[in-house]
C-alpha cells in the first residue's frame, strides 16, 4: 500500500487533486483509515493515477476519464480505444473551429483602415526627484515581460501627463504601476515604452539626492542628473496595452498584512507544486490565500471544487474569499511593495489580487489568479 503523498509524487498529481478525484469517484483509494481519514492506494493505482494525469492534461472530461479507467482496469481495450479516438476527434474539431475563427479575425483586421504610422515626435522634459524615480522603478521592474513574441511588454511604459509620471510594467500574469510627481510638464500626454536595459541603466543612475530630468524627444529617451551624468537610448517602437482598463477593478475585501510574517507564511505554508502554464509550458508553484472575516490573511490548503475554482474547505477560513496565485510572483510583489505593511485586496476567485501600499494608493501591483484544474 502507498500513502497519498507517495502516490502524488509517483503520478505527478497533487495531494489535493487525489482527494478531489476520490470525492468525484474517479480514483478511489484502496483503503481509508477510519480514524485519521488518511488515504492508502494499492500499488497498481499509481499506474491509474499516471494515466489520469495524462488524460487531464489532454483535456478529457471527467465523465470519460471514469470510463477509460474502468475499461483500463477491466482490460476492455475496445472501449478505451473508442473513448480516446472520440476525444481526439473533439480536439481536432475544436482546433478546426478555432482556426476558422482566427482566419475571420485576420480578415476583419485586414479590412480595417490602416492609417500611416506617424513619426514619434512627442517631446517632454519633466523634472523629478531621483529617490522617488528609483523607488518607482523598483516597484514595477519585477513585472516586466521577457517573451520575445510580445516585444511591447519587454519594457516599462513611461506615461507623462500633467504633474505625474506613471510607470507601468506587465507580463500578462502580473501588472505593476507606480506614480512619481513631476514638474515642468504642461504639454499633452506623452507615452514611451523604455526597453529594460535602459530602465536598468536609469535605475543605476537614480537614487541620489540631486534632482533628475527626464527628456523625451521623439523616440529618444534621456535621464540626466543635475551634475551632467546621463543615460540615453531609444524607446521601443511598439504601443503598450491600455493599462487603465486593466486596473479598473471592482472593490473587494481589503486586509492589512505584516509583510515579514506574511512572507514567511507564504514560503513555509501549503503550496501546490508543478502547475503548468498552458501558454508557454512554464512550471510554477501556487499558493492559495484568503482574507478572513476578522481581517486576517491566511495561506490555505489548495482544495478545489469540481469546476476548478478555489473552495472554502481543506483547512482554510471557509468564507469563500480565497484565490490561487503564482507563489514566486506573490513573493516578488511583496518585496516590490517596499513597506513593512501592505494592503491586500481580494475580489472573486477569478479576479486579480491587488497589493497596495497603505500610504500610496497610486503604487500597486496586480497578480492574475491561477485556475486550479484538479
Amino acid at each position: 500500500m502507498r500513502g497519498i503523498g507517495e502516490t502524488a509524487r509517483d503520478s505527478g498529481l497533487s495531494v489535493s487533486a487525489l482527494r478531489f478525484y476520490d470525492r468525484a469517484g474517479v480514483l478511489v483509494p484502496a483503503w481509508v483509515d477510519p480514524v485519521s481519514g488518511y488515504r492508502w492506494y494499492a500499488p497498481g493505482q499509481s499506474d491509474e493515477a499516471r494515466l489520469l494525469a495524462r488524460l487531464r492534461r489532454a483535456g478529457m472530461p471527467l465523465a470519460d476519464i471514469r470510463l477509460v479507467l474502468a475499461g483500463w482496469t477491466g482490460a476492455d481495450t475496445d472501449l478505451v480505444q473508442q473513448l480516446l479516438e472520440a476525444h481526439l476527434r473533439r480536439l481536432e474539431r475544436g482546433l478546426s473551429d478555432a482556426r476558422g475563427e482566427f482566419s475571420m479575425l485576420r480578415a476583419l483586421l485586414d479590412d480595417r483602415e490602416k492609417p500611416m504610422t506617424p513619426l514619434r515626435t512627442a517631446t517632454a522634459r519633466p523634472a523629478l526627484t531621483s529617490p522617488e524615480l528609483a523607488a518607482a522603478l523598483d516597484a514595477v521592474r519585477f513585472a516586466a515581460g521577457t517573451d520575445p513574441e510580445l516585444p511591447m511588454l519587454g519594457g516599462v511604459l513611461f506615461d507623462i501627463e500633467g504633474d505625474a509620471l506613471r510607470l507601468v510594467a506587465t507580463d500578462r500574469y502580473r501588472l505593476a504601476v507606480a506614480r512619481v510627481p513631476v514638474t515642468g510638464h504642461s504639454g499633452p500626454r506623452v507615452q514611451v515604452v523604455v526597453p529594460l536595459p535602459l530602465v536598468d541603466a536609469m535605475r543605476a543612475l537614480a537614487g541620489g539626492p540631486e534632482p533628475v530630468r527626464l527628456a523625451v524627444d521623439g523616440d529618444r529617451v534621456t535621464l540626466e542628473t543635475g551634475s551632467g551624468r546621463q543615460v540615453a537610448g531609444r524607446s521601443l517602437d511598439h504601443d503598450f496595452p491600455d493599462y487603465l482598463r486593466l486596473v479598473s477593478l471592482p472593490a473587494g475585501r481589503r486586509a492589512v498584512v505584516d509583510v515579514a510574517s506574511f512572507r514567511e507564511a507564504v514560503q513555509e505554508g501549503p503550496v501546490r507544486t508543478g502547475e503548468v502554464r498552458e501558454e508557454d509550458g512554464a512550471v510554477f508553484d501556487v499558493s492559495v490565500i484568503g482574507a478572513g472575516a476578522d481581517g486576517t490573511v491566511r495561506v490555505c490548503d489548495d482544495g478545489t471544487d469540481a469546476d476548478g475554482s478555489v473552495n472554502g474547505g481543506g483547512g482554510g477560513n471557509g468564507d469563500g474569499g480565497r484565490v490561487a496565485v503564482n507563489r514566486a510572483f506573490l513573493l516578488d510583489a511583496l518585496d516590490a511593495g517596499a513597506r513593512d505593511r501592505l494592503v491586500l485586496e481580494f475580489g472573486a476567485p477569478t479576479a486579480p489580487v491587488a497589493i497596495r501600499r497603505p500610504d500610496d494608493e497610486d503604487t500597486f501591483s496586480l497578480l492574475m489568479p491561477v485556475r486550479l484544474d484538479g
